[in-house]
C-alpha cells in the first residue's frame, strides 16, 4: 500500500467520523438522527478520499522536491531570510499590540507574514550576492579589482611564473585552444622579473626566458593576455596569493608546478596542468616500441609496405613488401607528427 493511499484511508475515516457527527447536530424531521448521521458521514468519507492527498502528501511532495532541486546558497539564504523576518516580527509585535482592537490582536500576525515573506524573497533573490558579501567578510585580505568593468570575465586562466618560464603555453595558445583570456597577476610579474635580476646564471636566464614568452604571448597569442593590478594583502607566498585570487575572480589555475597543482584542487579551485595535457596528446607508440599491423599495400620508396591502425595512423614499414597482405610485428623507429596528423616508420622485428 502506498503512501497516499494510506493517508486517503486515514483522511476518509476522519471525515467520515466528522461528517456523522455534523450529521447529528443538524438533525431536521422528519428524518431520524441516523438518516442524517449516515448521510453525512458518507459524504465525509467521499470528500475525505479525495481532498486528503491535497492537503497532506501532495503539498509534501511539492515541499520535498523544491528543497532537493533548489541550490543549496538559495536554501540558505531563504532560511536566514526567514530568521531575520521573524525576528523583525517579534520585535515590532510588542508596539503593534498596543493599538486598538481589533487591529492590536491581527495587525502583528499579518506583519509577521508579510515580514517573514519579503525576507525569504529578497535574500533568495540576491543569494548570490549575499554570498559574495559573506565571503568579502570572512576574507577581507583579498583585494577586489577596482571596478567591474576591469573584472577579469567567468572564463579565464590564471598563469603561474611555472608556466610562463615552461614556454608551452605559447605553443598552446597559438593553436586556439584555450578560450578566455590568460591573465598575469602583477605580482607574477614581479617574480618575474625578480628571477631575471638574479646573481645566478641560470635563474637569471629562466627569468629572462620567461619574460620573452610573456612578451610573445602579447604579440602572437590567440587568446586575449591581461596583467591584472590586484594584490593579496597579509600574503607573501606567491602560490598563497593565486589560490586566494583564483579563489575571488573564479578563474582557472594553469600551472606546472606539481605542489600548486595539489594545494589548489585541495582548496577547490580548478587547476589546467601543462604536463598532464603533454601526457594525454603524447604519441602511443614511441621508437623501439613494438605494435603488430596489416601491410595492405606498397609503399613510394622501394621495399616499402604501407599499414594502418584501427585510428587510421599510417604505418611505413621498410623492407615490408614481401609482407604484403600478411599480418606482421614491426618495430617503430620514428614519429613524424604535423597538423594533419601523425605517421609512424618501422621495421619489421623479425628479418
Amino acid at each position: 500500500m502506498t503512501s497516499e493511499l494510506g493517508w486517503r484511508l486515514i483522511g476518509m475515516i476522519i471525515t467520515a467520523l466528522l461528517g456523522a457527527r455534523l450529521g447529528l447536530q443538524l438533525t431536521v424531521p422528519p428524518f431520524g438522527a441516523e438518516v442524517f448521521s449516515l448521510v453525512f458521514g458518507l459524504v465525509g468519507s467521499i470528500a475525505g478520499l479525495v481532498i486528503t492527498p491535497y492537503v497532506t502528501t501532495r503539498p509534501a511532495r511539492y515541499i520535498q522536491h523544491t528543497v532537493i532541486t533548489m541550490p543549496a546558497e538559495v536554501l540558505l539564504t531563504s532560511i536566514a531570510g526567514l530568521i531575520l523576518g521573524l525576528i523583525i516580527a517579534a520585535l515590532s509585535a510588542i508596539p503593534l499590540a498596543l493599538l486598538p482592537q481589533p487591529f492590536g490582536q491581527w495587525v502583528p500576525s499579518i506583519v509577521a507574514i508579510a515580514v517573514a515573506y519579503v525576507s525569504i524573497t529578497v535574500f533568495a533573490v540576491r543569494a548570490e550576492d549575499v554570498f559574495r558579501v559573506l565571503n568579502r567578510t570572512l576574507h577581507p585580505a583579498v583585494e577586489a579589482v577596482a571596478s567591474v568593468s576591469t573584472a577579469p570575465p567567468e572564463a579565464s586562466i590564471l598563469l603561474d611564473t611555472s608556466v610562463i618560464i615552461d614556454g608551452r603555453i605559447l605553443d598552446i595558445s597559438k593553436t586556439g585552444f584555450l578560450l578566455g583570456t590568460l591573465i598575469v597577476p602583477r605580482f607574477v610579474l614581479n617574480e618575474l622579473q625578480h628571477i631575471a635580476d638574479s646573481a645566478d646564471p641560470q635563474k637569471r636566464a629562466r627569468g629572462r626566458h620567461g619574460l620573452e614568452v610573456l612578451d610573445n604571448l602579447q604579440k602572437e597569442a590567440r587568446a586575449r593576455i591581461q596583467i591584472l593590478d590586484a594584490d593579496i594583502d597579509g600574503v607573501r607566498e606567491v602560490d598563497d596569493k593565486l589560490v586566494l585570487l583564483a579563489q575571488q575572480i573564479h578563474a582557472q589555475l594553469m600551472t606546472t608546478d606539481f605542489n600548486l597543482n595539489g594545494v589548489a584542487k585541495l582548496q577547490g579551485v580548478p587547476v589546467m596542468n601543462i604536463n598532464d595535457l603533454a601526457n594525454a596528446v603524447k604519441a602511443p607508440y614511441l621508437p623501439n616500441d613494438t605494435l603488430t599491423v596489416t601491410i595492405i599495400q606498397e609503399g613510394r620508396e622501394p621495399n616499402q609496405g604501407i599499414g594502418y591502425l584501427i585510428d587510421g595512423t599510417m604505418v611505413v614499414v621498410e623492407e615490408g613488401k614481401r609482407y604484403l597482405d600478411r599480418t606482421i610485428e614491426v618495430t617503430v623507429t620514428r614519429m613524424i607528427q604535423t597538423s594533419a596528423g601523425k605517421m609512424y616508420f618501422a621495421r619489421p622485428t623479425t628479418p
